[in-house]
């Protein structure tokens, strides 16, 4: 199973969510070689619910996913930390939507929830959690306490890190954290337009179907990550159309 642990559904977080740019998302994806993949859109995107309130509308959501044209899509999203840092939590629709009605009073910068809090807010729910481009210089997590970091189930070998950082250096680094946290790296393209999809993902051993089970493969380290040989084209090019089409939603 082909699988991609850090999507988006918009441009941006300022972006309306649009049905119809996401079903376009979606078969690029499959398109792409994708079987599934965690829809990590970003906590305080702009009205953050509308995005699985309009998936809801048009999509069945079954076991622990939707499946849209064939392409099974995991509920999640992407948290800021007040110490700078982005955490990936992927779990079912039910938890996620109550996980993201608990940060309503967390979405402005400077009242970002503590890396410590939330991760006791996740034990209150069946979740997958996933610490971000960990060397990104602006979300840096790799310097943040190792007695937290060591309660991620996993680190995000990031598609657009890869890209700015450069492949080699990236991946030595993540994976040193990695080994000495004791903690998996999993691929996520950090797609927001749809070119950007198969840049880098991860191919689990089984199929899944929850996310208890998605869960059970990332912890046992069931799986590899694949990098494409034409990573740099990809993203490059996601990132050119991306500021083609943000620049015409604010003309």
């Amino acid at each position: 199973m082909k699988f991609d642990f850090h999507t988006h559904a918009k441009l941006s977080k300022k972006a309306d969510f649009s049905i119809a740019y996401y079903e376009e998302m979606a078969k690029q994806a499959l398109q792409s070689g994708l079987d599934g993949l965690a829809l990590t859109e970003h906590f305080n995107t702009s009205n953050f619910h509308e995005v699985y309130d309009r998936l809801d509308e048009h999509f069945p959501y079954v076991d622990g996913y939707y499946n849209i044209f064939g392409l099974k899509v995991f509920p999640g999203m992407e948290v800021d930390i007040l110490e700078v840092g982005h955490i990936l939590c992927i779990g079912d629709l039910q938890d996620i939507r109550s996980m993201r009605e608990q940060l309503t009073d967390y979405t402005e910068e400077r009242s970002f929830i503590r890396f410590a809090e939330l991760l006791k807010l996740r034990s209150n729910y069946e979740m997958l959690v996933i610490g971000a481009h960990p060397f990104r210089p602006s979300t840096a997590l790799k310097d943040l306490d190792r007695s937290l970091l060591k309660q991620l189930d996993a680190f995000d070998l990031n598609g657009k890190d890869l890209h700015t950082r450069g492949i080699e250096e990236n991946i030595r680094d993540v994976d040193l954290l990695g080994l000495a946290l004791d903690k998996p790296v999993v691929g996520g393209s950090d797609t927001h337009q749809f070119m950007q999809y198969g840049a880098v993902y991860t191919v689990l051993d089984k199929p899944c179907t929850n996310v208890t089970e998605l869960k059970d493969v990332v912890l046992n380290r069931q799986f590899s990550v694949e990098v494409a040989e034409d990573l740099h084209e990809r993203v490059s090019e996601a990132n050119r159309l991306k500021a083609i089409l943000k620049s015409k939603l604010e003309v």
